[in-house]
């Protein structure tokens, strides 16, 4: 995971919301053309850089609200991330209900789960 590893909160924090969402987004679709072959190693990996990036954004967000929604999205996350198998349908859920926590970013699924 050293992709993210040295992205410090204060640089984080310089994207908007819904930069922040559509980046970790962006892990995730990565995963995508992953998860129907079933290549669990690669699935992961993009897990992890998607974790470490709802870390960093749950850490920087002043409003409780979308805080809380981010940490219960975070557990579906690694939930998967522990699963044995890949489930790509739950992978894809995942995708479209981390969108959904930002109105910007909602307007992305129709292109990233087409």
């Amino acid at each position: 995971m050293t992709q993210h590893a040295q992205l410090t909160a204060e640089r984080w924090s310089a994207f908007t919301r819904a930069q922040q969402v559509l980046q970790i987004a962006a892990e995730m679709h990565r995963a995508t053309r992953f998860v129907d072959t079933q290549r669990i190693e690669y699935v992961r990996s993009a897990y992890e850089r998607a974790l470490r990036l709802t870390e960093l954004t749950a850490q920087v967000q002043a409003g409780p609200s979308f805080r809380r929604e981010l940490l219960r999205w975070r557990m579906v996350l690694a939930e998967l991330y522990l699963a044995p198998a890949v489930d790509p349908a739950r992978h894809r859920l995942a995708l479209r209900t981390l969108l959904e926590l930002n109105p910007e970013a909602a307007r992305q699924i129709r292109y990233l789960l087409a």
